[in-house]
């Protein structure tokens, strides 16, 4: 008999529509002390896998530089019998190759912004060059839909 967490479990396919949403990730990176360095961050897509773009001083960047493990999680829902979220356990792999880097700020715009204004490209293009991609590397991920609960817990 499966147990109530594979009865909750998203499907790989359930997953990558999941995360095809337009929502905020928590990204967790270990800090110079060994604590956790926490912050809210945009994401976009690089091919397939998801990817975010941040400023190459950042304090996660330097976490990763350090040491690549980071954790994410996306997730929703306002009450318990909604709750829906995807963790992902892995590394996170920097890139400073401007092509790859202008490619993930570009999805990441295009997810949470939309076009481009007139002017805004400039400015975006500008951005870009002070900024590092982030490729999500998974090792694990954990996912739970609680909507598959039907109401009962």
């Amino acid at each position: 008999m499966a147990g109530r967490r594979d009865a909750i479990k998203m499907s790989p396919s359930e997953i990558e529509i999941f995360l095809a949403e337009v929502r905020p990730m928590s990204v967790a990176t270990h800090g110079p002390d060994g604590e956790i360095h926490l912050v809210a961050m945009w994401y976009g897509f690089l091919g397939g896998d998801l990817a975010f773009w941040t400023y190459a001083k950042s304090q996660k960047v330097a976490n990763l530089r350090r040491q690549a493990s980071l954790t994410i999680l996306v997730e929703a829902g306002r009450s318990y019998d909604q709750l829906r979220g995807v963790e992902i356990v892995g590394a996170g792999e920097i890139t400073t190759d401007p092509k790859v880097v202008r490619e993930i700020g570009e999805s990441v715009y295009s997810r949470y912004v939309g076009g481009f204004e007139s002017g805004a490209r400039e400015v975006f293009l500008a951005s870009a060059s002070k900024r590092v991609g982030v490729i999500v590397r998974p090792k694990r991920i954990v996912s739970w839909d609680h909507t598959k609960l039907g109401g009962s817990y």
